[in-house]
């Protein structure tokens, strides 16, 4: 594992990381801090002083992938495997919370699939299911794992059937390992079979949380034709979004983070309306629609564009002040610019 040494300045924005997180989560207790509180959104996601275990029941890393669906095919399981780090409090969270105290989780996963665990630092080779053997960090990095967790869900033939980026609470974890265990991944998206049982699809826009960055419509976010003087960012949300509300009532509450979009077009989308939009590539269509069409499942989800309208980066999972804040200097100090990848721009500064 790789533990980059921080330098003096990096160190001090580390602290001062440190004292923020702590006045936005002034009432959390350790144990909460640890991933075991209830609400399995609002946590403290800075990275962890005790290193990750993984569950006594995932495979043992020999990192020979094509022997894994072997093993998995006989046994009639899909494969899984899981990107993460050590430290990584999303990682935390989701071994605590959803491979922990939700038994049925654990049960039904350990029935239906194999979980290979890769390090995205580790230097230990790995095979993968086409023959060729590079690092584990290698290997993540060419699988673009660039928020921990990732995870990878392969059917029996070894086709990739779903990718979930990023730590998702129990509700939709537990869907995506039931629509690919019964391969409704065959019929519908994710994104499909998830809104057929989610009964808390809201469409009026007054259900949403409002942020004084955010700009009103119409949305023409045209940049297609000409270039916009800043970069955009926009928040696909829905109403009776409880992930919503934790992401405005603490990361959104910090000054640095609220700074930061203030630094960007910013403008917030119900994912599930007709509400007209010309894309940054300059499609007309609906926010149903586009968001159908990026493939988003998970409220809120933010997506950065740059200022000729490519994508940079999304974060369509769980995210907390650590993570937004860090992808936030990634983009506004334009680093994408000179490394496309942000999990190794991260390894290079040390976060």
């Amino acid at each position: 594992m790789i533990c980059p040494r921080l330098s003096r300045p990096l160190l001090i924005i580390s602290l001062l990381m440190v004292l923020v997180l702590a006045a936005v989560f002034p009432a959390m207790s350790s144990a909460q801090v640890a991933g075991g509180a209830a609400d399995s959104v609002s946590f403290n996601d800075l990275p962890r002083d005790e290193l990750l275990s993984y569950p006594d029941w995932f495979n043992d890393p020999f990192l020979d992938l094509r022997a894994d669906l072997e093993a998995a095919r006989e046994a009639g399981k899909g494969l899984i495997l899981y990107f993460g780090q050590k430290r990584c409090a999303y990682c935390h969270q989701l071994m605590d919370v959803n491979f922990g105290s939700e038994t049925d989780i654990v049960e039904y996963s350990r029935r239906h699939f194999d979980v290979t665990p890769i390090d995205i630092w580790g230097v230990a080779e790995v095979t993968d299911l086409r023959g060729r053997t590079l690092t584990e960090r290698g290997f993540a990095l060419r699988e673009q794992a660039e928020f921990t967790p990732t995870l990878i869900f392969y059917d029996e033939q070894g086709r990739e059937v779903l990718r979930l980026r990023g730590y998702y609470p129990p509700y939709q974890f537990r869907a995506a390992l039931e629509y690919v265990a019964d391969q409704h991944y065959q019929r519908e998206s994710f994104r499909d079979y998830l809104a057929r049982g989610d009964n808390r699809m809201v469409f009026d826009a007054a259900d949403l949380n409002d942020q004084p960055f955010f700009q009103p419509g119409p949305y023409n976010l045209d940049r297609s034709r000409l270039p916009a003087e800043r970069p955009l960012a926009v928040f696909f949300e829905q109403g009776d979004c409880h992930p919503c509300d934790v992401l405005h009532g603490q990361s959104l509450q910090a000054q640095a983070i609220a700074d930061g979009f203030a630094g960007f077009d910013s403008i917030q989308l119900n994912m599930w309306s007709g509400t007209p939009v010309i894309t940054p590539a300059g499609q007309r269509t609906t926010a149903r629609d586009w968001a159908s069409e990026l493939g988003l499942f998970y409220a809120p989800a933010i997506i950065f564009f740059d200022e000729q309208g490519r994508e940079i980066l999304r974060v369509d999972s769980v995210v907390g002040f650590y993570r937004l804040r860090n992808v936030l200097n990634y983009i506004t100090s334009k680093a994408y610019l000179q490394e496309p990848s942000y999990q190794r721009w991260r390894a290079q500064r040390g976060f």
